[in-house]
């Protein structure tokens, strides 16, 4: 499918967008501008007549601007599969002193030694760090809790938490070990990224596509969590006997239109998370400097209230794969390396029906995560910015003051959620933990007795 700028009229988003300095060049008064569509192929221009017309390397580019492709995939991938930018930029980027290694702080891609336990775990919020303390942007906030696999590889995933307090200046950010989807729970994030800009509050999500550079600006102290797949992309899930329509729809997904910097003689610096490391290289101007695009390796945001929730509307549960909004698949059929998965806002109906989740083993590893709220099945202890983990084949389900009142309560509609949003990172690979989320992380270590009082029931 082409989505054009040109033929396009981009969504308009409502929300004030934080100003930057006088090199920025896309009028931030009113409102960002999105176009919509997942996996569209699409173009933009911030400034008219900046793509060449009817080939993407001619000898000169227009308005003297150099070509540059980015591919986020093998050249001979299947045209389904196959993702690629051009660019069209003020100078391409090569153009930085070399890179040299600095602090990574709790950043790690090397799972091999990592942390085991099949315990059920959960952690309270991480800190936000106050400015007085220390200024900490989003590329100097993470805190990786756990993976498997091998980002050099391209095998595997990662989980991150991230808390910051100050802007990203002259500065950008990027991956080379994978696709990035980006939680905010506390505080907006303001995305400039090579392709344009996506403003990111909590409730909304963004996928940032391995190796795409971007920065962030804050509108104050911001906390949230980061999925990094290591091999694939994310996708939209296959909808089989829902038909067309439902879940995550397509048009929801909202790309950048084109914005750029043209700033020179700063010192400016490029960030790189290269297998698990941070990498710094400095130049002397801003590197968001792409002035048209045309492609599907794009960033992306959605909106999680857009989401169209299924369930029964008779009697037990459908699995909550039903809530998945994005997928990344293994090359096991229908076998995820991370599911995506939300718990929304939505009316409970079943009949006949304990209405919690059940109580459940899986082959799958689930980390869950709390926007705002309160969980349905945790009611106090889970709190907005902690998280939780169910590793492989660990027991889990409701803490018995939920199970005891979901057994007595009147079946009657009733409205589930409200209010909130937790979700869950669900894969097909177990999380070994780092050391950092077993001895720094604020862990729960009552977190199993919220089980214990559940009463034997059974009458022969």
């Amino acid at each position: 499918l082409s989505c054009p700028n040109t033929a396009q009229t981009p969504r308009t988003h409502t929300l004030p967008c934080k100003a930057r300095d006088s090199g920025e060049t896309m009028t931030q008064a009113a409102s960002l501008k999105y176009m919509t569509g997942f996996g569209n192929h699409f173009e933009s221009e911030a400034v008219p007549g900046a793509l060449p017309i009817g080939q993407n390397t001619p000898q000169k580019c227009p308005l003297g601007l150099y070509a540059e492709q980015l591919s986020g995939s093998a050249f001979t991938a299947p045209r389904p599969t196959n993702f690629r930018t051009w660019l069209y930029r003020i100078r391409p980027s090569v153009t930085h002193l070399p890179f040299k290694p600095i602090d990574s702080g709790s950043i790690t891609a090397d799972f091999s030694t990592g942390e085991i336990t099949p315990n059920q775990m959960r952690w309270k919020p991480i800190e936000i760090p106050s400015k007085e303390e220390k200024k900490v942007d989003f590329s100097q906030g993470w805190f990786t809790v756990g993976g498997t696999g091998a980002a050099e590889a391209k095998s595997g995933y990662a989980i991150h938490l991230y808390a910051c307090n100050a802007d990203m200046e002259n500065k950008c950010f990027y991956s080379s070990d994978g696709e990035l989807l980006i939680v905010p729970q506390h505080g907006t994030l303001h995305v400039f990224t090579e392709m344009g800009k996506l403003e990111v509050p909590p409730n909304f999500i963004c996928v940032i596509p391995r190796g795409i550079k971007f920065s962030v600006n804050l509108d104050g102290p911001s906390r949230g969590y980061i999925l990094e797949v290591f091999e694939g992309r994310f996708r939209i899930p296959d909808l089989g006997p829902i038909g067309a329509n439902g879940l995550a729809n397509p048009q929801d997904f909202e790309h950048p239109v084109a914005a750029y910097e043209d700033k020179d003689g700063i010192e400016y610096t490029i960030v790189n998370k290269f297998l698990g490391k941070l990498f710094a290289a400095q130049t002397d101007h801003s590197f968001l400097d792409v002035v048209g695009w045309r492609g599907n390796f794009v960033p992306y945001r959605y909106d999680l209230s857009r989401f169209c929730t299924h369930n029964t509307v008779s009697y037990d549960h459908t699995d909550p794969s039903i809530f998945t909004v994005i997928t990344c698949q293994s090359l096991e059929a229908g076998t995820a390396v991370a599911d995506f998965v939300i718990f929304p806002p939505r009316w409970g109906v079943a009949e006949n029906t304990f209405r919690p989740p059940y109580y459940h083993r899986n082959v799958m590893c689930e980390f869950m995560g709390l926007i705002h709220g309160e969980y349905e099945a945790k009611k106090g202890g889970f709190v907005p910015g902690g998280s939780s983990l169910h590793t492989c084949m660990t027991g889990h389900g409701p803490d018995a003051k939920t199970f005891l009142a979901a057994s007595e309560q009147e079946l009657v509609p009733q409205r589930v959620a409200d209010g909130t949003m937790a979700f869950m990172f669900e894969s097909k690979y177990t999380l070994r933990l780092t050391k950092w989320a077993m001895e720094s992380m604020e862990a729960d270590d009552e977190y199993y007795k919220c089980w214990q009082d559940l009463p034997k029931l059974f009458s022969s």
